[in-house]
């Protein structure tokens, strides 16, 4: 068995349940291939970097501009960022592009995958990098929550909700989005090619 089988098999093992992030920067993943409703999700996994802008900024005497930390980050790394914002209190996806949340204050609980997925606990200063066609819906939050979202340069989001009907056009799509080349967080190779690249070159 190689190395990438072997982490490959690893990831698709990942126990069912709540995943709350912990606090480090060391990126975690959870796989959510199989389609779930209308929802087509991805065989790529949902990236997580846990506290990654407040492990960043830890030596800093003031308080950190964490949205300001990521918007500035992802725009250097070739991920634009588009919008300050909650999460939409419905299941979406996205079928045409890979998106890109910084947590920039408070938290929240969020359901990705569709029904049948796994919910995340996020907390301002995590990072989470969505596959296309990967639903999410924000279950609870604090009042306070926001995310900076961002896209691979080049890429304008379309947005789906969990409808059956449009399922198989929306799997034929997600297969057709490119793999990005650039880590958010280091503008080159990283979590992003680390954890995607073995996995893609299987599908």
């Amino acid at each position: 068995m190689t190395a990438s089988t072997s982490s490959l098999l690893l990831l698709m093992s990942f126990a069912a349940g709540t995943f709350a992030a912990g606090s480090s920067n060391n990126p975690q993943h959870l796989m959510l291939a199989s389609p779930s409703g209308g929802v087509p999700n991805n065989p790529l996994p949902l990236i997580i970097w846990p506290r990654i802008a407040l492990y960043e900024n830890e030596d800093e005497e003031q308080e950190p501009d964490i949205a300001g930390w990521f918007e500035q980050t992802f725009a250097r790394n070739g991920w634009p960022p588009a919008w300050r914002y909650a999460i939409f209190p419905y299941t979406h996806y996205h079928p045409n592009t890979h998106e890109l949340l910084g947590v920039a204050e408070g938290w929240a609980e969020v359901l990705f995958g569709g029904d049948t997925g796994r919910v995340v606990t996020l907390r301002a200063g995590d990072a989470v990098l969505i596959p296309a066609g990967v639903g999410h819906k924000q279950i609870y939050a604090s009042e306070d929550f926001s995310v900076v979202g961002a896209y691979p340069s080049g890429f304008e989001p379309i947005t789906h909700r969990d409808e059956p009907d449009k399922l198989h056009a929306a799997l034929e799509q997600v297969k057709q989005v490119p793999l990005p080349t650039r880590d958010p967080f280091t503008g080159k190779a990283g979590a992003l090619t680390e954890i995607w690249t073995p996995i893609a070159d299987h599908f």
